[in-house]
């Protein structure tokens, strides 16, 4: 396959670019006329990015002062690559930008000075401290701003205010009020505010695994993950949008980015199913319901595998362990609808002379699956740290690639690799830093666990009213708002709520993981879908809801792994979770079934709502309910293929 029909996020066509820039802030990037400028910001970028992979070997200075040179150097790429507003030249670099860039490092020269005292004087700030601690909290408010858009930064505002003027409220979220020198002191010399856990997890696994992917992009590997899947499933009915789900599902556990996948993989994926005979609406949903779907598939999971690996300090090969089985249903579940789709809709695949032969693939590009490997090998077996694995990774992509010569990289791919990871990190960069003001405020006047009792005081004593109140304030907080941010928040505000039921903490995560990130798909903000409508010309509403539907086992599967965790194959035998394992996937072809509503032929909506319930009962592990579940199953195969036999249905017109 030529490479130019499925470029690399740095190769995109100008339509590409602007598509992506119009769904995602954060590809909205200066152009500069003058060189000399835009080689002071590629240096910048450049060497944040062998700063981190030089930490990652060598080991990170103090964690505060480590923490602060990632936000300033991150900050100071805000302000020289992204324009105030969408209307000002992306060519010139207005003084004050560059002004902004200077207090930026300001605020991690200062700490680096002056450590020693902030340490000796324990949360008695001097003068020095809040001046540079108040500038920074502007400025991180204003880099959000500029990156993710308004959404991010006033959330922090009101974070910040109420940590002011609690006080004046009344209820269970009044607290005792702060003062201006105490929030700022805290947000600036302290690990728990700008400087917490959620930047801190920025400046080590994020960045490197962003890193990482940046070099398998230089090297092919998106067009490697295109032409597999069309080399397995291209042939297949229906088999465009099976493509799509397969590389999109592959690349976005990679690069975590929802949005950017859609624009890049959608505009070579969408076209096809198209062409086959896809509604657009519905080509567009596959695409982004797809695309979403990649952060919930381990081993990498856009990074958000081990954050939670952190914030719940336990190791990240049991959190890609538990994740498996749900993202393996989420991806059966689409596939499902959108087979018995092109059988309702009589569409076919692909010919098999303009398709790729799979050992043709393998022999071409094969080797690029050894770095991924590799990886598994270093997370899961070698007793490495998480950074250190990642470091050698990115060091054996950079060698493995060198095997062949479409995927060799020469010393300039290589520096734009290092380029080009540290300016796609900006953004989650910035994002981790700002939640750093949400959650530090809700630390300080712990925020998190009254939100929490509000949600399980408005549940009652019913533990599923809980999980769809939880449901609905995750999804409404990760509306707009990048993965792994919508995650720290998430975690941070409703975990609890579901904790406090005695679900175990990492259950309570991934329930709230799963629903922050299908804010992407779920209409009236439904981004990813937006972004897969404006390739494929469908509505953008529409598109959203398809979606939902083609989603529909990604927001069934957490409640039922709230209620039997043995669906995250937690503490169960290999025969129970082969068990487990068998009845979810008959209960996620029931749901997929009973969604799209064919099966031989039309299904009754009557029989719809059985199959709905006989696939709730079937991913629920339970024995009378698996029975129960089974006899629905086949009263509704013979049902409907009895109906075939007798009354043959012709394929009706396409629909969204």
């Amino acid at each position: 396959m030529d490479k130019q029909q499925n470029p690399q996020p740095e190769e995109l066509t100008k339509e590409q670019a602007e598509l992506l820039e119009k769904y995602d802030a954060e590809s909205r990037f200066r152009t500069f006329k003058s060189k000399s400028i835009a080689i002071i910001v590629s240096l910048l970028a450049i060497s944040l990015s062998v700063y981190h992979m030089y930490t990652s070997y060598f080991g990170t200075p103090v964690t505060l002062q480590h923490r602060s040179l990632h936000v300033a150097a991150i900050l100071a790429l805000v302000f020289l690559l992204y324009p105030p507003f969408k209307k000002s030249s992306r060519q010139t670099l207005p003084w004050y930008d560059f002004l902004f860039t200077l207090m930026a490092f300001s605020t991690t020269i200062y700490i680096f000075i002056d450590y020693v005292g902030i340490v000796n004087r324990g949360g008695l700030p001097n003068n020095l401290d809040l001046l540079f601690g108040g500038i920074l909290v502007v400025l991180v408010l204003e880099a959000a701003r500029r990156v993710t858009g308004w959404g991010l930064p006033v959330l922090a505002i009101l974070f910040f205010l109420y940590g002011l003027f609690g006080r004046e409220l009344s209820g269970i979220f009044r607290h005792r009020g702060y003062t201006w020198d105490e929030l700022v002191n805290f947000m600036y010399v302290t690990t728990e505010g700008i400087y917490g856990t959620a930047i801190g997890v920025s400046a080590t696994y994020i960045f490197l695994f962003i890193l990482f992917g940046a070099f398998l992009s230089k090297s092919g590997m998106g067009q490697f993950f295109n032409d597999m899947a069309l080399a397995i499933a291209g042939q297949t009915r229906g088999g465009p949008a099976k493509v799509a789900v397969i590389a999109s599902g592959f690349l976005g556990s990679i690069n975590g980015a929802a949005v950017a996948n859609v624009v890049t993989t959608g505009s070579f994926t969408i076209p096809l199913m198209k062409k086959i005979g896809y509604h657009r609406n519905f080509a567009g949903a596959v695409e982004a319901a797809a695309s979403v779907g990649g952060q919930i598939l381990p081993p990498i999971m856009g990074a958000a595998a081990f954050i939670m690996a952190e914030m719940l300090g336990i190791p990240y090969s049991q959190i890609a362990l538990a994740a498996l089985l749900p993202a393996l249903l989420f991806y059966l579940g689409i596939i499902v609808q959108i087979h018995l789709r092109a059988t309702k809709e009589g569409l076919r695949g692909i010919s098999k002379e303009n398709l790729p032969q799979v050992m043709a693939v393998l022999k071409e590009r094969g080797h690029l699956l050894i770095p991924l490997f590799f990886l598994l090998y270093m997370l899961f077996f070698s007793g490495r740290t998480i950074i250190y694995s990642a470091f050698l990774t990115i060091l054996v992509t950079i060698v493995v690639a060198m095997l062949r010569k479409t995927t060799r990289m020469s010393i300039k791919d290589i520096v734009d690799a290092l380029e080009s990871g540290a300016r796609t990190a900006v953004g989650v960069a910035v994002a981790c830093a700002t939640v750093g003001i949400v959650v530090g405020v809700a630390t300080m006047t712990g925020f998190g666990l009254k939100l929490a009792n509000g949600i399980v005081t408005l549940g009652g004593d019913s533990l599923l009213l809980t999980l769809i109140f939880t449901m609905i304030a995750c999804i409404v907080l990760g509306m707009g708002l990048p993965s792994i941010p919508t995650y720290i928040i998430t975690a941070t505000m409703a975990a609890p709520a579901l904790i406090s039921y005695g679900i175990e903490p990492l259950v309570a995560h991934l329930f709230v993981f799963y629903f922050g990130l299908f804010a992407n798909i779920t209409p009236p903000v439904a981004l990813a879908a937006f972004a897969a409508a404006g390739i494929s010309g469908g509505d953008q509403m529409r598109t959203g809801f398809v979606s939902m539907k083609l989603a529909i086992a990604g927001f069934i599967v957490p409640f039922m792994f709230v209620y039997n965790d043995s669906l995250l194959l937690i503490n169960t035998t290999f025969a129970e979770g082969a068990a487990v394992a068998v009845t979810a996937i008959l209960g996620v072809v029931m749901l997929g079934t009973a969604a799209e509503g064919y099966l031989f032929r039309s299904i009754h909506w009557v029989l719809r709502i059985v199959l709905f319930a006989g696939a709730i009962l079937f991913m629920n592990p339970n024995m009378v309910q698996d029975i129960i579940g089974l006899a629905i199953i086949l009263v509704v195969v013979l049902w409907q293929w009895r109906k075939s036999k007798k009354t043959p249905e012709t394929a009706p017109g396409l629909t969204a």
